[in-house]
């Protein structure tokens, strides 16, 4: 029996596999969030370094992604995937072990890394190893299904675990993920041979990780600092220098991290930027959000995991149903940008929250119409992100919508978490530090974010709407996508 023969006759058996890797990584996104104020208690680290454990694992993800599918390309993707399931796994054992701040970051890190590696093969492998049209829709509607309920199943998880045991094991459970699939992985996967020796490109590579990590760190010394320090314009001003070697190396080198024909087609740019504020937004409200309903409200981690099941729900109901059927008739464009403005009602919404609002009445009406509109964009911008790609470039254009989900969610992370910092430094500064005045400063920093976050989604859905050309519906229809992206939860 040929490997590709007995690569389709367990095809079933390895999209088990492959759900179990795309399980951990998306279940491992919200498992984290609902744990941070457990070991920001348990490691002591301040309200300014918080975002640190959020961007570490984004800026890793998302800086290496393209370069990771270069390297599956190069080394095998089924070795890449185990190396990645392994790898987690101990950056995972790290991170649960750790006793300071630093090293939980660079367990974090790690975690993106690894990642990185394992994302690419996992959505290479699925691609080759279903080659029946009808069974492909199959065997990726599974897959995304496994991303949207990992996101909810990771909620709960998170909060029972951190409650009942510790946070700590919302890192250890990946060990438990991680293993068997890669024991399943190293007994039914086989690598096929390369048809050419693909190149990597590690000076572009170098530019764009280190911009985006002086981009990051330059907005996090801001909160510190001041806007106008020299630490910080020098790393926001190195980080753009950084960017624009970047651009100016993938237009001069044979073989591009990105090419930029991928990214410069109208209707692709705008669809990467509503996917990039899409990204902001969401794990803002992830983080803020989290801090609000436990600090503020006083809710448990189980009843916080509780409390965001709203959003998976609504975002997976519009993604899959209202926003297909809108596209079907209006094309891409509207939908997207009108998703945009949806979102960024709902953060005006979320804006309006105190220290002394409920959940039902001030949480759940903002946090419902924000999902509603995000889940109307996620879809449909990945679809048009990737619809009428060179075949060459498919997988390239798959790495750059996750790579644009997590350089936003990295950048937005740290603007965002700036600025809500210094709003509550700033009401706090002269005032007595009774628990009613912290968390009316809290609150108050909160919404600072959410104000932002809005007008940061109202920009993103005015530019999609004037870079986005309609597309009709069978433009956007599931088949002409073999490369799906990964479904960004919060990070």
């Amino acid at each position: 029996m040929t490997s590709s023969a007995s690569h389709h006759e367990r095809r079933w058996l390895i999209l088990a596999v492959l759900g179990l890797a795309q399980l951990m990584v998306i279940l491992d996104v919200t498992v984290v969030n609902i744990a941070l104020p457990s070991a920001q208690d348990a490691l002591g680290f301040s309200d300014a370094n918080r975002q640190w454990i959020v961007t570490a694992y984004t800026l890793a993800f998302g800086g290496l992604l393209l370069l990771a599918g270069h390297v599956a390309d190069l080394v095998g993707r089924k070795r890449t995937l185990i190396i990645g399931l392994v790898g987690f796994a101990i950056a995972s054992a790290i991170g649960g072990a750790a006793q300071s701040f630093g090293v939980l970051v660079a367990a974090r890190a790690l975690q993106g890394v690894f990642g990185a590696l394992l994302a690419p093969s996992a959505l290479s492998l699925l691609t080759t190893t279903f080659t029946d049209p009808a069974e492909r829709g199959k065997a990726f509607g599974v897959f995304g299904a496994i991303g949207v309920a990992g996101g909810a199943i990771g909620l709960l998880l998170g909060g029972a675990l951190t409650e009942y045991i510790s946070w700590r094991w919302c890192m250890y459970i990946n060990i438990g993920i991680a293993i068997p699939a890669a024991v399943g992985a190293l007994a039914l996967l086989h690598d096929q041979a390369r048809t050419a020796d693909p190149k990597l490109d590690l000076p572009g590579t170098v530019t764009a990780v280190l911009g985006l990590v002086a981009l990051v760190y330059g907005f996090s010394q801001a909160e510190t600092d001041g806007w106008g320090a020299g630490t910080t314009l020098g790393f926001i001003a190195a980080g753009l220098v950084l960017l624009t070697a970047f651009v100016a190396l993938q237009r001069r080198v044979a073989h591009p991290l990105l090419p930029l024909r991928v990214v410069l087609d109208r209707s692709r740019g705008g669809a990467f930027i509503a996917l990039a504020t899409n990204s902001a937004g969401l794990m803002a409200v992830f983080l803020f959000l989290t801090y609000y309903l436990q600090q503020n409200l006083g809710m448990s981690p189980v009843e916080t995991g509780l409390a965001f099941l709203p959003s998976p729900i609504v975002v997976a109901l519009a993604s899959m149903q209202l926003a297909p059927r809108l596209a079907a008739r209006l094309g891409a464009r509207l939908p997207i940008a009108a998703g945009m403005a949806l979102a960024a009602i709902g953060m005006v919404l979320l804006a309006q929250l105190d220290a002394e609002s409920s959940y039902l009445t001030g949480v759940v009406p903002g946090l419902v119409v924000m999902s509603l509109g995000l889940g109307c964009v996620m879809g449909l911008a990945m679809g048009t992100a990737t619809f009428g790609v060179d075949p060459a470039d498919a997988g390239v254009a798959g790495a750059a919508v996750n790579t644009m989900q997590q350089v936003g969610g990295s950048l937005g992370t740290a603007l965002l978490s700036t600025l809500a910092i210094s709003a509550m430094t700033s009401q706090l500064a002269g005032a007595p530090r009774t628990p009613e005045v912290v968390a009316a400063a809290s609150a108050h920093g909160y919404t600072t974010a959410f104000w932002w976050s809005a007008a940061l989604l109202a920009i993103g859905g005015l530019l999609s709407w004037a870079l986005i050309e309609s597309h009709s519906s069978e433009a956007l229809a599931p088949e002409t996508d073999t490369t799906p992206a990964q479904p960004l939860v919060a990070h």
